[in-house]
């Protein structure tokens, strides 16, 4: 899942702080814009072993797209708002949520025949997944975190 990532500089200019906004109060401060990086998945990590061991559920990533416009909608009260945002920087973080969502179980699924090949033609032809259960796997968590109509 590609989580996005808010680096905003601190205003007394000596580190920013990290935040991912669809894991809310998911955040740490930071001295360098490179450890902004390379400490978000950490956060992350720590952030869903938490949600895991309570058995919440993982929330579903947004894109930057989202994520700007809500917080401008946010901010908009504020009269240094579009200043304010002039200090963020906006990134993607890829992470792998399989691991915070339980232990595996086996389970028997009948498919038909033209839709495992399908499925194993895109395994085979993308880093994305790794294996047909990891593709159905990913399937079924777009598919639950639909909204309901």
């Amino acid at each position: 899942m590609n989580y996005p990532i808010m680096i905003e500089q601190l205003a007394s200019l000596d580190g920013y702080q990290v935040s991912v906004p669809d894991l809310p109060g998911c955040k740490t401060n930071v001295s360098t814009m490179d450890e902004a990086f390379s400490q978000s998945k950490k956060i992350i990590q720590s952030h869903l072993a938490i949600l895991a061991e309570y058995g919440e559920r993982i929330p579903e990533a947004t894109t930057v797209e989202q994520q700007k416009a809500h917080w401008l909608t946010k901010n908009n009260i504020y009269a240094d708002a579009e200043k304010k945002l002039a200090n963020i920087t906006w990134g993607m973080v890829e992470f792998d949520i399989t691991p915070y969502l339980g232990k595996s179980h086996k389970i028997n699924v009948t498919l038909p025949e033209l839709l495992i090949k399908q499925i194993d033609d895109r395994v085979s032809k993308s880093i994305n997944y790794k294996t047909r259960s990891g593709f159905i796997a990913k399937a079924c968590i777009a598919e639950l975190n639909k909204k309901e109509a």
